[in-house]
């Protein structure tokens, strides 16, 4: 049975916006056997560039139901059956959204009509829902309202189910002794699986880890493990895998630095040994016994974390001449001038005499801390604030000098984002250069809710 849902909402982020309108149509795979549709009170504002694309304005929702009014049918309408959608996971993700608002976790199997689409109706120019149904000759009565645009994708579905009748019939591992799964591993245990962030692992008969991952979406990304017949070794670790257990963590940025350590600590068979990043250059800095504040570049080691990390010596080379002629630094403290004497720059009145005892360390450092602060984590101590496991929940990184500290989880309504709470709430961790990668990086491409300086 299928249980095909359209929605309309407040927005494009199902974190910050609301459901405004559903539709569902069950469906045995020959026809349609019940149908629900009712408009539903975001409990906020609806944008106007929304009503003008869907025509619900706020007057049509200010007496409808909201939501938690019709979750009870939603979960019996939809029990047992594969959630449809044309784009699923945008459907999916605001209705599990809003059950986890009421502390509830809706999980169904998902068909997602637009891959599908792709798959079995090759060479359309567009799979939107429009163009797609345009294409095909299906009429939408009522586009970009919840119920014309569920009944077209149930149509849509139709014409699927002609081209492929065993969609729905079961799940990707149905069949254990197809998918060679070990016979101690419970298959009704995955079906509690979150779909959330997290780190799993998988064990022998043994008890031992022989697999430690992390996923964004930890119930798909298991899932994959279990079908996956791409390699010999992804089909031998499942043929022993007698257990899986996991840890969600709601921020991503902890199931990584979760796997890094847990990876090093376990050494799982089924892990390769973890890859040295491709960053192998780093640039470092130390106070010499004169009291200048000294740079350097050279390859990277675990005995000294860099300021910085770069994929080749030209890279940081080039980043430490791009500091040298924007603070007028001496070359030579800069590792750039290994000969005695002056450096070159000082020859030719670019340097100030640093190399040569002319320009004291005072007054050389002074340009040199400005350096260092082209590297943000130059002795900083701060706290990076991530999304928790719930809405009630945040996930913490702490940084220390800099230096990579812990991480931990803490309760906004307990104890609010009081330092001291927030401290003693961490799990104390070492910092290596693999963890200081994955910090930089996730920074650099994901917005986190807020960083606190202490």
């Amino acid at each position: 049975m299928f249980a095909v849902v359209d929605i309309e909402t407040t927005g494009g982020s199902a974190r910050l916006e609301r459901i405004t309108e559903i539709a569902i149509y069950i469906h045995d795979g020959e026809h349609i056997v019940e149908e629900y549709s009712t408009l539903i009170n975001p409990e906020r504002n609806i944008p106007y560039f929304i009503t003008s694309m869907t025509g619900i304005t706020n007057e049509m929702v200010e007496d409808a139901p909201k939501f938690f009014e019709v979750a009870r049918r939603i979960v019996e309408m939809t029990e047992g059956h594969v959630f449809v959608a044309h784009n699923a996971r945008f459907d999916y993700s605001f209705i599990r959204q809003e059950f986890a608002m009421l502390g509830y976790s809706f999980k169904r199997p998902l068909l997602d009509t637009v891959a599908l689409s792709r798959k079995l109706l090759p060479g359309h120019r567009s799979y939107s829902l429009g163009n797609l149904c345009n294409d095909l000759g299906i009429e939408i009565n009522g586009r970009h309202r919840a119920a014309g645009d569920a009944l077209a994708t149930v149509k849509l579905l139709e014409l699927l189910l002609e081209k492929d009748n065993s969609l729905g019939t079961g799940s990707l591992i149905r069949n254990r002794k197809a998918a060679k799964l070990h016979p101690a591993l419970d298959l009704d245990k995955l079906k509690d699986i979150p779909e959330e962030p997290g780190i799993y692992y998988f064990h022998d008969e043994k008890g031992d880890i022989i697999y430690v991952g992390k996923s964004r979406n930890l119930s798909q990304r298991i899932s994959s493990h279990l079908s996956n017949n791409s390699s010999a070794r992804e089909m031998e670790m499942r043929s022993i895998t007698a257990d899986i257990t996991w840890e969600p963590t709601g921020s991503e940025l902890i199931a990584l630095l979760m796997e890094s350590s847990e990876i090093k600590k376990n050494k799982p068979r089924f892990n390769r040994a973890q890859r040295r990043t491709g960053f192998r250059w780093g640039i470092y800095s130390h106070t010499d016994e004169k009291g200048y504040i000294r740079f350097s570049y050279r390859n990277v080691s675990d005995d000294e974390v860099p300021l910085s990390l770069f994929t080749s010596r030209d890279r940081a080379r080039g980043k430490l001449e791009q500091i040298i002629d924007q603070y007028n630094l001496c070359q030579k403290l800069c590792g750039m001038y290994e000969t005695d004497g002056a450096c070159f720059h000082h020859q030719v009145g670019l340097c100030r005499g640093a190399c040569s005892g002319e320009e004291e360390p005072g007054s050389y450092n002074e340009r040199a801390l400005l350096a260092l602060d082209e590297f943000i984590f130059r002795e900083r101590n701060f706290f990076i604030i991530d999304r928790g496991r719930n809405t009630d929940e945040r996930a913490v990184v702490k940084l220390v000098n800099g230096k990579y500290a812990g991480w931990g989880f803490f309760s906004i309504n307990e104890v609010g984002f009081g330092l001291t709470a927030v401290h003693d709430c961490i799990r104390p961790a070492t910092d290596n250069r693999d963890i200081q990668v994955i910090i930089k990086s996730y920074l650099k491409n994901h917005r986190v809710e807020r960083i606190i300086d202490f």
